[in-house]
């Protein structure tokens, strides 16, 4: 708990952007991972305005031992933004939600520069408004810039255009020390020292909090178009990829999805699919400059889908056609949120996903626990939903309590596992946070969890800045 004299000082730092009342503190204590005992509140919430802010937040801080938790959107699957290993100290949750602005739209440069709350959709609103293309697209449009950043955040498009490392070339961020610092700007290249900046990227709120970013732009693509191929199995449809991208077709998202996870999805949006049959679909977004050239590779690529065994190949080229497919996409977490144990977030080499699905479903089946799994076929990410109950003939069937308790941990470790055997790691988008620093070492081995450790004690000694997380 924090001593009212300390609690005293900072409330003459933020003035009234505090949240201190019991039931509003509810809010803050959790992110979207779906179990309830990983939450925790936090003595309170501050709202900063401006890095100056949070500078004399941090100082304070290491001065009397508190610990301070940065949060973003609060979309996050691991803890990260939540008051987990603060222990007895006292903890402060500091909310960017207010320092929500896109500060400047460069147009001789293209580039972006917005603070670290600003949201998502309002992002992509304010630039496409402006005629500006920020290629990025995380699952979460909810989703805080700073998060992103701090998670190193991906989605559907990385085959294409990378993750959000790739766009960000500077960064306003203040040190667990209260000291603020400057990394790039408006620059495409920099070699000029150890790149601090992608420290920061990725790294989860530990060693910074991430107040302003310099995003480079692109200029819109021309025509979108969206494809989506039937299969009887799934490891027909992940087998399909390397042969488009060996027609020297580069799509801007390769989506794949099983049929029991559709129909979840149907009952439960009360919206249709545009394939009826097939047991796997491949849904895959090509983008381009013309709206010749994007139905050409659109025909190539159904072409390659039916020569590989695919039953049918639906092209929406109609772009509310195209919006209703990405919606119930994007809605297929909501659709299984009640029932989820946990979401996993597997990355392995792409040409082993279809031995890793295979994996899934031997374990689902020896377990008898529905597994469903879905994710980004072009680049690996793999994400496999641990259930506590199935979707059957247009009902939920619950287990026990006792029996996916007992079950989950053991399902979860030979997942990982398997991901290890394959050379992939345990994360691709969403990060470590609280929940998987148990299976870092999984990935990263002895040594380089020694590295982490020195880095986050050099920059935070007293481990005040997102204390637990990670390491």
């Amino acid at each position: 708990m924090l001593k009212e004299a300390v609690f005293k000082q900072i409330t003459d730092i933020f003035g009234g952007r505090l949240v201190v009342k019991d039931s509003d503190l509810e809010d803050y204590s959790h992110d979207e991972y779906p179990l309830p005992d990983m939450r925790s509140k936090p003595d309170c919430v501050v709202l900063p305005e401006n890095a100056q802010q949070i500078s004399r937040l941090l100082k304070l801080a290491n001065k009397e031992g508190f610990a301070v938790i940065p949060r973003g959107g609060g979309t996050g699957l691991c803890g990260g933004c939540v008051a987990l290993g603060s222990g007895k100290r006292g903890s402060v949750v500091l909310s960017l939600e207010k320092m929500n602005k896109v500060l400047e739209l460069d147009y001789k440069n293209y580039f972006a520069v917005a603070q670290a709350g600003v949201r998502l959709m309002d992002f992509y609103k304010e630039v496409e408004e402006k005629g500006f293309f920020f290629p990025p697209h995380p699952g979460d449009e909810t989703a805080m810039l700073g998060g992103v950043i701090a998670t190193n955040a991906g989605g559907s498009r990385t085959v294409k255009y990378g993750v959000v490392r790739n766009f960000i070339k500077g960064l306003e961020v203040v040190l667990p020390n209260g000291e603020i610092i400057q990394l790039g700007g408006k620059i495409l290249k920099n070699s000029t020292g150890y790149s601090l900046m992608h420290l920061m990227i990725g790294s989860e709120g530990t060693l910074g909090v991430i107040t302003k970013a310099y995003i480079h732009l692109l200029p819109p693509p021309g025509a979108e178009i969206t494809l989506i191929a039937q299969f009887d199995r799934l490891e027909e449809a992940i087998q399909t990829v390397p042969d488009i991208l060996g027609a020297k077709i580069v799509p801007m998202a390769v989506e794949f999805l099983e049929r029991d996870v559709v129909n979840a999805a149907e009952n439960f949006l009360g919206k249709s699919w545009p394939c009826k049959g097939g047991n796997a679909y491949l849904m895959v977004i090509l983008d381009g400059s013309t709206e010749d050239e994007v139905l050409s590779r659109a025909e190539a690529i159904g072409e390659i889908c039916l020569k590989n065994k695919s039953s049918d190949v639906f092209i929406a080229s109609q772009k509310n056609k195209q919006k209703e497919i990405l919606e119930f996409r994007s809605q297929l977490y909501e659709t299984m949120k009640r029932y989820m144990i946990d979401v996993l977030d597997i990355v392995v080499p792409p040409s082993e996903i279809p031995a890793h699905i295979k994996e899934v479903h031997s374990i689902s089946a020896r377990y008898r626990i529905w597994l469903p799994t879905f994710g980004h076929a072009s680049d690996g990410n793999v994400h496999t939903h641990i259930m506590k109950a199935k979707f059957v003939s247009g009902r939920w069937e619950e287990m026990p309590n006792d029996e996916w308790q007992s079950k989950y941990p053991l399902v979860k470790k030979e997942l990982h596992n398997d991901a290890k055997n394959r050379g992939g790691m345990i994360s691709g988008e969403h990060g470590i946070g609280f929940i998987k620093k148990q299976y870092l070492s999984m990935s990263v081995g002895a040594a380089q969890l020694e590295v982490f450790r020195s880095i986050k004690k050099a920059l935070d000694p007293s481990n005040i800045l997102n204390p637990g997380k990670i390491i």
